[in-house]
């Protein structure tokens, strides 16, 4: 671990602090992911409980910018590669890529020396569309913690990729659509990047559609996929695999594809009492936040000797690294909002 002197841990509250608007750096007079408008905000990433609407100005990095757009309309976005540094007032800033979704970045700061990083959201294992995780060196880190407990452990993407694949392709053989339950920004262009389109034909809920034409602007890959317009004929799509927002699971809009079978992708499929709750078919544990070995891999990579926890299981999660001889604190903030598994379904999460 970063070996920080006495005097240093002392000085560590002033390179950020938390107020009841956000994480905020004195001496560069910014916010971090702010949940209440400021004068500048400087983003993780586009969901909405990171990328919130009512700030003067927002930095983030290029590859984030067009989805905030799409998404807060039009604001002020200035924009930074992956490791650029700019000063902003007494700080040096950076963004490091998070693995968490397209554009998502882990933002490094560091005043007089001492270096902090917030991770925002973040996983650790390549994902085929996402820039991977970066580890980067600090004297304090700021993690999230939503799957911080040794239960939470993900199998290998290629092995949920294939049983992903067998369902979808044995429906499709029953004469059924396969209705996956996915966020619509990162975790469905994720599925999109798994799943093999010779098995037939992928159908997409707008708010996914709007999304996968946002990334394919910026060059992401994925697969060719339908809009599901109000006009569209299910019929002419047997054997189609439907991604749509976990909203849409058991509306009027999924049962105009007919007989079908339903799936929810998430985290949270790891504990059966969520499966059985979500009343669908299937649960695919697949989750765009870093699983228990994720997590102390990555913090331990960081060198970091304070860890702020938030998001998640922050009281448990602190404890266990305080006992690993760590200085950490719950940190306590207004993420989570359910866009994506920072939150469990039906309040399972602490």
């Amino acid at each position: 671990m970063c070996g920080m002197p006495t005097i240093l841990m002392r000085m560590a509250q002033s390179v950020l602090t938390f107020t009841d608007r956000g994480i905020y750096c004195p001496a560069g007079d910014f916010y971090i992911d702010p949940w209440r408008p400021v004068d500048r905000a400087l983003i993780t990433h586009g969901h909405a409980d990171h990328a919130r609407p009512g700030h003067r100005r927002y930095l983030c990095t290029d590859a984030c910018a067009p989805v905030m757009r799409h998404r807060l309309g039009d604001i002020s976005v200035e924009t930074v590669k992956f490791g650029e540094t700019r000063n902003i007032g007494g700080a040096l800033v950076s963004f490091h890529p998070a693995g968490h979704l397209p554009g998502s970045a882990q933002i490094r700061v560091e005043v007089a020396g001492e270096v902090w990083v917030a991770s925002g959201d973040y996983k650790v294992v390549a994902d085929d569309i996402s820039e991977p995780f970066e580890p980067v060196e600090c004297h304090s880190f700021i993690t999230e913690c939503t799957f911080g407990l040794p239960v939470f452990k993900w199998d290998d993407q290629k092995t949920v990729a294939k049983d992903l694949n067998a369902w979808w392709a044995q429906n499709a053989a029953d004469g059924k659509a396969s209705i996956l339950g996915a966020y619509s920004l990162g975790k469905a262009q994720r599925l999109l990047a798994m799943v093999d389109p010779d098995i037939g034909p992928i159908l997409t809920h707008g708010a996914v559609e709007n999304t996968n034409e946002v990334l394919r602007h910026q060059g992401y890959q994925l697969p060719d996929t339908i809009h599901a317009t109000p006009d569209l004929n299910a019929k002419d799509h047997p054997g189609a695999l439907v991604i749509a927002p976990p909203s849409a699971l058991g509306s009027q809009w999924a049962r105009r594809f007919g007989p079908s079978s339903t799936a929810f992708a998430s985290g949270w499929m790891r504990l059966r009492g969520v499966r059985r709750r979500r009343a669908a078919d299937r649960g695919f544990v697949i989750s765009d936040h870093a699983d228990w070995d994720g997590l102390m891999s990555a913090i331990k990579a960081t060198d970091a000797e304070n860890i702020y926890a938030t998001h998640g299981y922050t009281e448990i999660f602190a404890r266990w690294l305080n006992t690993q001889g760590y200085n950490a604190q719950v940190l306590k903030t207004e993420f989570g909002t359910g866009e994506d598994d920072t939150q469990a379904p039906s309040g399972e999460a602490a």
